[in-house]
């Protein structure tokens, strides 16, 4: 009878356990989905209608490691260009690490300063900049970052995610407003060439790492900008900005598409530069690292 007795409490156990379970499961179902689609559920309607597969979409935004990514788009309300310390890309670690990896990179170096004119120090500092020579292309979602941004277009999104901010980080409501409107309509473009992007190449849009501003890849192009200027630099038959090659070329074709030349001015390189990033800060540290490179 003991025996029997241990038999039927697991037995027990186990059915207990497995009624919890099946009790859990749509409660989590239905959690997941109120946490990704509860803030995504007009966004979701605004992309279908914009042409995107319904059943892609909406699969996409159940998924669990799609969510509304609050603090990470907190910093654009709060970031400041002139606060970057572009001075550290500027030391003798930094220049040392972009010579070697000059040094590594030649060939691919070489082939495309020569297709596209444009000096390949220029693209390294870039590149140094950016990620660090490709070592830190952020680790927060680019598909949350851009969706959470471009779903402020909606006030009652607005009005919880404005909640859900840091009271020490929170902005004035008027300027939220102000900016939140502003900036969610351009992450919804940037959004759709995202996923544009993603599904063309074939690649799964919630794995793709981004900044807390949706920028990717070793380069940092937004989504629109690889459209326009992403490269296959090793041709592979793809874009991918996670590759040397690529981002090497796409930089390259970017600055070109913008103006560069060999032998341009200073003045006019101050200028295409800007349009990479617009920032004079930015800038000048980018031809500060070149000049560091050439001696």
């Amino acid at each position: 009878m003991p025996g029997f007795e241990r038999i039927a409490i697991r037995i027990f156990c186990l059915t207990v356990c497995f009624a919890a379970l099946c009790l859990w499961l749509p409660l989590q179902a239905g959690a997941t989905a109120q946490n990704n689609g509860g803030h995504f559920q007009a966004l979701q309607k605004e992309l279908i209608k914009d042409g995107f597969n319904s059943e892609k979409i909406t699969g996409l935004y159940s998924r669990p490691q799609v969510f509304f990514e609050t603090d990470g788009v907190t910093i654009l309300f709060t970031y400041s260009e002139s606060k970057v310390d572009y001075d550290q890309f500027a030391n003798k670690w930094s220049i040392d690490k972009a010579q070697k990896y000059m040094h590594q990179h030649r060939e691919d170096l070489n082939r495309i300063e020569k297709a596209y004119g444009v000096d390949s120090r220029v693209i390294t500092a870039i590149l140094l900049v950016e990620t660090g020579l490709g070592k830190n292309v952020g680790k927060r979602s680019a598909l949350n970052s851009l969706s959470t941004l471009a779903s402020l277009m909606y006030p009652e999104v607005r009005r919880t995610f404005y909640k859900e901010i840091p009271a020490a980080k929170r902005p004035p409501q008027k300027k939220f407003e102000q900016t939140a409107k502003k900036r969610s309509k351009w992450a919804y473009a940037e959004l759709k060439a995202f996923l544009t992007y993603a599904y063309q190449e074939g690649f799964d849009p919630a794995q793709i790492p981004g900044s807390f501003a949706g920028a990717m890849g070793y380069a940092q192009f937004m989504p629109s900008s690889i459209l326009a200027y992403g490269k296959d630099g090793n041709a592979d038959g793809s874009i991918d900005l996670l590759t040397h090659p690529d981002s090497m070329a796409s930089i390259a074709n970017y600055l070109k598409r913008h103006g560069w030349k060999p032998g341009i001015s200073r003045k006019k390189q101050e200028k295409v530069i800007y349009h990479y990033n617009h920032s004079d800060y930015y800038v000048k540290a980018i031809l500060k690292i070149v000049e560091r490179l050439k001696s």
